[in-house]
C-alpha cells in the first residue's frame, strides 16, 4: 500500500494483522520459556510511550541528554563526513532528535530526502507532516516496517546515512546484534554511512539508577507490558503483584529489567488459551540494555563489514555516536 500527500510518501510493509501476530508469538514463546521473558517492544503503547518520555527527563536517566549533547555539538561534522543527501532513521518514533541531523544536512547543502522507519503508521504520518512544515523542500518517504525483519525492503535511493539512535542497539542480544548489523551492511552501497548511538560501560550504581529511578516511573513503565498483554490478549495479569527489578550483569555488560512475582499465582491469557503459573519470587525478564566499550563497538562493526570513520562521545564519556562507512 502506498499513500502520497504533498511531499510525504508512506509505504506500509506490515499487513493489518502483523503486530497482533507478532505479539501472540512473543507472548506464547516468552511465557513458555524458562526463565520467562517478554520483549521490550511491547512496552510502547500510548501509555508506555508517555511513560518513556517522562523517563528521558528524569535526573537519573542520562542517555537521552548525553546523545542530544553530542548531536548538538557534532551534527554538522557528522553530516559533512557522511556527505549524505538522504537520512534513513530506524525506529524513528516522533523523530525529535532527527531535527538536529536534518538541520545539519541542510547546512551542508545536501539534504534531499528523509526516510523514517517505524512499526506505527500513525506516528510516522504525524512526524512526517510536522517535518514537511519545517523543511518545505524535503521529501519524506516514510516506511512502516519492522527494522529487525524488513531491512532489505528499505528504499535505496540517494546517498544514505542510516541512523539508529537512542542506544536501541543495546536491546538486542549479541547474536541478534550480529545478524542485524550484517543484514544492514548488506543493504548499503559504497558512499552510504551508518550512524549508531550506543550507551557506554560506566559505574554500576549510575547504570542501575538510570533503570530504577527514585520516583518509580521506570517501574510503571516496566509493568505497562503486562497491561498491554491484558488488553490485547485478554489476560488477567495483576501488574501491582509484580515488583520492578533492575540489575547489572557484569559478565554480559548489560542491564536487565525484570518483573518479580510477589506471590504464587496463575495467570490466564484467554487470547492464547493459556494458563501460566508463577512461583512466589519468580522473575520474568522484560528488557536487556547492553552497554559498550568503544573497542568492542569497533570490533562488532568491523566484523559486520563496516569501517569506523569517527567515534563521538560527550565530555563525561557516558554515551557514544559512531559513524561507520561501507
Amino acid at each position: 500500500m502506498s499513500v502520497s500527500q504533498s511531499a510525504v510518501h508512506l509505504v506500509n510493509h506490515l499487513d493489518p494483522d502483523y503486530l497482533r501476530q507478532a505479539l501472540e508469538h512473543d507472548v506464547r514463546t516468552g511465557l513458555a520459556s524458562a526463565p520467562k521473558w517478554l520483549p521490550p517492544k511491547w512496552f510502547y503503547d500510548a501509555a508506555g510511550s508517555e511513560l518513556f518520555s517522562q523517563i528521558t527527563r528524569l535526573p537519573e536517566y542520562y542517555p537521552t541528554r548525553r546523545e542530544l549533547a553530542i548531536l548538538r555539538r557534532e551534527a554538522v561534522d557528522i553530516a559533512a563526513r557522511s556527505g549524505a543527501d538522504t537520512l534513513v532513521e530506524l525506529g524513528s518514533g516522533t523523530s525529535e532528535k532527527t531535527v538536529l541531523l536534518l538541520d545539519a544536512l541542510s547546512v551542508t547543502g545536501t539534504l534531499r530526502t528523509y526516510t523514517p522507519v517505524d512499526v506505527d503508521a500513525v506516528t510516522l504520518g504525524d512526524a512526517a507532516q510536522r517535518l514537511t512544515v519545517r523543511y518545505p523542500d524535503l521529501t519524506v518517504r516514510a516506511v512502516c516496517a519492522d527494522f529487525e525483519r524488513h531491512l532489505a525492503l528499505l528504499p535505496r535511493r540517494g546517498r544514505r546515512m542510516v541512523a539508529f539512535l537512542g542506544g536501541t542497539i543495546g536491546n538486542l542480544d549479541p547474536a541478534a546484534r550480529e545478524v542485524f548489523l550484517k543484514e544492514l551492511r548488506a543493504t548499503l552501497r559504497p558512499g552510504d554511512t551508518f550512524l549508531l548511538g550506543a550507551d557506554l560501560v560506566k559505574d554500576t550504581g549510575r547504570l542501575v539508577a538510570a533503570y530504577d529511578d527514585a520516583a518509580g516511573v521506570t517501574a510503571a513503565f516496566n509493568r505497562n507490558v503486562l497491561r498491554v498483554v491484558n488488553r490485547e490478549l485478554d489476560a488477567d495479569f495483576e501488574p501491582d503483584a509484580f515488583e520492578h527489578v533492575a540489575i547489572y550483569d557484569l559478565r554480559s555488560d548489560w542491564i536487565e529489567m525484570r518483573l518479580r512475582a510477589t506471590r504464587a499465582m496463575d495467570v490466564r491469557v484467554d487470547g492464547l488459551g493459556l494458563t501460566v503459573s508463577f512461583a512466589d519470587g519468580e522473575e520474568m525478564r522484560t528488557e536487556i540494555s547492553a552497554k559498550f566499550r568503544p573497542e568492542g563497538l569497533r570490533r562488532e562493526l568491523t566484523a559486520a563489514g563496516f569501517t569506523v570513520l569517527h567515534h563521538y562521545t560527550d565530555p563525561t564519556e557516558d554515551f557514544s555516536l559512531v559513524l561507520a562507512g561501507v
